[in-house]
């Protein structure tokens, strides 16, 4: 192979030097003499050029590639052939791979490993846009560029969903400490198929190490159909349940337990890195980078510090020295945490507000996929306005279900008497009610459980008196029944409760 070094390829791309090899292909770094820049070319081995299924899989590769155009995917430039030997040119990425900064950093700090697997998620829900599964995911595919920035390459056995493909026989295809257990089983590999794997590559960055070993690949490939990921958790204490959640949804071997789509898997990631970055009060490195390009509804539960430039910051300062100079206290609707009196409701009498853990919520999903964006719960109640629960998107503007709700564990439990809730998203409608114990029921009503109050349009501040009769309970449960007007979801800041 390193006679190779040197030649032109077509009289254009000169051979440099090698910097990947494979089964079916080697990977030179090039000159491309015309246009005076470095790229990557992907050169078939000789030895295989002549089988008429690989030199197909090799054409496909290119075709599939050269359809997307991302930034967080490596791009083909040309494709060619030069003495019978086919060739892809792709953008050169001067970096590393993934798998070698595992290797050399150990397990990855956990900001920085959320903000890459929302930049390989989004590099797939490009791909799988457009029909296209990549069936080996893995840190060996991803490149990481000098700015830091991941990119997804090697589409060396992608086929499109539109095709039977080379690989209709059940083949399995792919690294087997990242497959998933459908793949491993020949079945049909879907974008879900994807996802798993982004899933162990987000344990490994976590954990410095894949899951599952074993004698042999099959070995491997056999644990992942049959046993259940070691505890994130166990591994990397500091890994919050947000992201241990994320981790188990996306691994899960049922297909429906799993996320059905990117751009679900991608929503929840974010959420998780903006709860890392609110939880730490900043953020380095490629976090930094990807908590600029969060949805607005979600960089505004960022600490201002972290989502605003060090200008407004000073301003910030100043109008907060100003205000104490003034004198100002301002007094009204403030959520209340912890145990203290009010009597700013119920015509001047006092409530105490219930103190509530911080795992205190809970997502409520019983007629759906059985969670609401579960890694979110804690905004609802942190005591701070700018961070929010939501619901799933309905794009309909129409629940098509009798409700999604958000409960409240406040053990031991108390006679509540108003639970005060704070929103974004006015005008939807919701029910209230209470149980003496759990767990969370099936469905709704449901024995033990009492319906306590019902409002038919929440304001963005929203007091509601709770009729429970003396009776003590331990759960409260907001009920939502109804999308605001031309709403597609209904947004949390804070839900208070008092006795």
């Amino acid at each position: 192979m390193s006679t190779l070094l040197g030649t032109i390829l077509n009289d254009r791309y000169r051979l440099e030097a090698r910097i990947g090899t494979g089964g079916m292909s080697s990977v030179y770094r090039a000159l491309d003499e015309t246009l005076e820049r470095p790229v990557a070319i992907k050169l078939m081995n000789r030895e295989i050029a002549t089988d008429s299924d690989q030199l197909e899989r090799f054409r496909r590769e290119a075709r599939a590639v050269a359809q997307l155009s991302h930034p967080h995917i490596v791009g083909v430039i040309d494709y060619g052939e030069d003495q019978g030997r086919p060739y892809i040119v792709l953008e050169y990425v001067e970096g590393e791979t993934l798998k070698e900064r595992i290797r050399r950093n150990g397990e990855l700090d956990v900001s920085e490993a959320v903000a890459y697997a929302i930049e390989i998620a989004r590099a797939l829900g490009a791909a799988h846009a457009r029909h296209i599964v990549h069936r080996d995911v893995k840190p060996q595919n991803v490149l990481i560029d000098e700015e830091g920035s991941a990119k997804v390459t090697d589409f060396g056995i992608a086929r499109s969903l539109d095709d039977d493909g080379l690989t209709a026989d059940g083949r399995v295809l792919g690294t087997t400490d990242y497959v998933s257990p459908e793949q491993a089983l020949g079945h049909d590999v879907t974008g879900q198929s994807d996802l798993y794997s982004l899933g162990i590559v987000l344990y490994e960055m976590l954990t410095g190490s894949v899951p599952f070993r074993g004698e042999n690949q099959v070995a491997v490939a056999m644990k992942h159909v049959r046993e259940e990921l070691p505890d994130v958790q166990v591994l990397r204490p500091e890994v919050s349940a947000s992201l241990a959640a994320v981790i188990d949804r996306a691994t899960a071997k049922d297909l429906h337990e799993r996320y059905r789509s990117d751009e679900e898997l991608i929503a929840d990631l974010e959420d998780v890195l903006a709860l890392e970055a609110a939880r730490s009060g900043s953020a380095t490195g490629e976090a930094t980078t990807v908590l600029r390009t969060l949805p607005s509804s979600t960089r505004r539960r960022l600490p201002l510090r972290v989502r605003s430039r060090p200008v407004w910051l000073a301003a910030a300062a100043l109008l907060a020295v100003a205000a104490l100079a003034a004198g100002i206290v301002l007094l009204g609707n403030r959520t209340h945490h912890g145990t203290g009196t009010d009597r700013t409701a119920g015509g001047g009498s006092a409530l105490t507000a219930v103190g509530l853990n911080s795992d205190a919520a809970h997502d409520y999903d019983p007629l759906g996929d059985r969670t609401e964006h579960a890694n979110q719960t804690a905004f609802a109640i942190d005591g701070n306005p700018e961070t929010v629960w939501t619901t799933e998107s309905y794009t309909s503007g129409d629940l098509q279900k009798a409700g999604v709700g958000l409960a409240l564990d406040a053990a031991p439990g108390a006679v509540f008497r108003q639970l005060r809730v704070s929103t974004p998203t006015p005008g939807f409608a919701a029910s209230v009610y209470v149980a003496p114990n759990g767990p969370l029921p099936k469905t709704l009503p449901a024995p033990g459980w009492k319906l306590v109050a019902t409002t038919p349009s929440v304001s963005s501040h929203q007091t509601i008196d709770l009729d429970t009769a003396g009776q003590r309970s331990r759960w409260v449960l907001l009920w939502i029944t109804k999308l605001p007007p031309g709403g597609d979801r209904v947004s949390i800041s804070e839900l208070s409760l008092y006795r």
